[in-house]
């Protein structure tokens, strides 16, 4: 299976990162985007490195696709992120992984139509929550995409489908350790290192059953999830 990482870049000379099928990144020229080729394999912040790595450890077979449109500053536009996730859909892709949102409004539109289409066209989207609780955005509101918010039970396969969406799944997102970049390995937490543990487990279940549509391939994460977090008072709990 083929998981896209929309991110700031995936160092492939990480240990932990075992081998990036292809790079690109979303450029700016004149007052036009375009996907063009990044032969480096550049990571300038280290998110999407954590990310990537996060999905190998749970399927380490998946091809990896990164897709930067994070600056050094952790940060991009909403036009840009828009450009990158169309691109991703054009090209076919199993999963994506999104651990990255727009707060514009105005992209609300915009958003909704492209994650439909990903829908319709069997590519997954995998997006984390908002990390500030009751926060607007996009596309992880959306329906036709797994939104997954943290847990803090250290184990990678443990991960709780919610029936009171918005956000629909929990996976381990507190101190969660995560490669970075120069070979480093540090401890993070945040919705973000969330989602790719759904990503990796959605890559392991569709590289079985490579039929499943984007909302079979849902249902059965929801179907082998545990509904509710256990009760940490509880004798039997982990």
């Amino acid at each position: 299976m083929t998981v896209a990482v929309i991110d700031s870049g995936i160092d492939s000379s990480h240990p932990a990162i075992r081998g990036v099928k292809r790079s690109v990144r979303v450029d700016k020229i004149g007052d036009e985007y375009a996907i063009v080729e990044d032969a480096d394999g550049l990571d300038p912040v280290g998110h999407g490195t954590a990310c990537a790595s996060i999905i190998q450890s749970i399927a380490p077979d998946a091809d990896l696709v990164s897709v930067r449109v994070l600056g050094a500053n952790n940060k991009s536009s909403g036009i840009a992120f828009a450009h990158a996730l169309d691109w991703v859909i054009t090209q076919g892709y199993d999963i994506a992984n999104l651990s990255l949102s727009s707060r514009s409004e105005e992209l609300h539109g915009t958003f909704h139509e492209l994650v439909d289409r990903a829908y319709f066209q069997r590519c997954l989207l995998i997006c984390s929550a908002s990390n500030t609780p009751g926060q607007a955005s996009y596309p992880s509101l959306f329906s036709s995409v797994v939104s997954v918010a943290s847990h803090d039970i250290p184990d990678p396969w443990t991960y709780f489908y919610n029936p009171a969406p918005p956000v629909e799944f929990g996976a381990w997102g507190v101190n969660v350790p995560i490669a970075w970049p120069g070979g480093a390995t540090l401890m993070a937490s945040g919705n973000s290192f969330a989602a790719p543990h759904i990503s990796g487990l959605a890559a392991l279940i569709r590289s079985k059953h490579p039929q499943l549509t984007a909302f079979e391939l849902k249902a059965v994460l929801a179907a082998v999830s545990m509904s509710t977090p256990p009760d940490p008072e509880s004798p039997a709990a982990g």
